[in-house]
């Protein structure tokens, strides 16, 4: 029976993928990989030889109808990411959104998703909080930084290393020097750690010390 599965992978201790991950991913006929060359090392470490093919931000568009076809046709297909939750700031959701379009189960098994371990060790309130992911680039920026100055409720970014300082620069502009931060990179791997403090604290202490690796930011809402 056709079937598509979001399934999610470690983001960064191969400890934290679930026996039942495995098994989906041993079962499907296909998968499709955000990047193959990643997931190949991750498929390999636990002996999976699915079939792999290429889905990425780049061509999702293209072959979103090929796929619904196949589907169409009785086979199964799981979704992974290069880490984390499939469709959380990675390719997933317009195959799903067609996939519901076109009658055919959709399941997402629970796991690693990054914001999540960030969001609760970050001591700041977790009963209410929204996602934003990676800001704008550069349009549209400045007004989503005014809107999110008013926002209340804890907020979540992901943000690459070498933008970490400017981000936080803004934050200082538009949240305030004094606006609570918590800021957990290298989530699960051996050199984990999470910084809190004040934005101008935590701006200081990333100018003075560059960041490397995967990087998630909690900002506390306005008060």
């Amino acid at each position: 029976m056709s079937r598509l599965y979001l399934v999610p992978t470690p983001i960064g201790n191969l400890k934290d993928i679930t026996f039942r991950a495995v098994e989906v991913l041993k079962d499907v006929d296909l998968i499709l990989a955000e990047d193959t060359r990643t997931s190949g090392k991750l498929l390999n470490h636990f002996e999976i030889i699915t079939p792999m093919q290429s889905h990425h931000m780049h061509n999702e568009h293209k072959t979103v109808d090929s796929l619904i076809g196949k589907l169409k046709s009785g086979i199964t297909i799981a979704v992974i990411s290069d880490a984390g939750t499939p469709a959380i700031s990675d390719p997933g959701f317009l195959l799903v959104r067609a996939c519901v379009e076109n009658h055919i189960e959709v399941e997402c098994l629970p796991g690693a998703t990054a914001f999540v371990p960030a969001l609760v060790n970050s001591g700041l309130p977790n009963d209410k909080f929204v996602f934003e992911g990676f800001l704008p680039v550069k349009k549209g920026r400045q007004t989503r930084l005014l809107l999110l100055a008013e926002e209340t409720r804890t907020m979540i970014f992901y943000e690459s290393p070498h933008k970490l300082v400017k981000t936080l620069g803004h934050f200082c502009d538009y949240f305030g020097e004094d606006r609570l931060v918590s800021i957990s990179r290298e989530l699960t791997k051996l050199y984990e750690e999470t910084i809190r403090g004040n934005a101008k604290d935590v701006l200081e202490h990333y100018t003075n010390k560059p960041p490397k690796g995967e990087i998630v930011i909690v900002v506390a809402g306005k008060k």
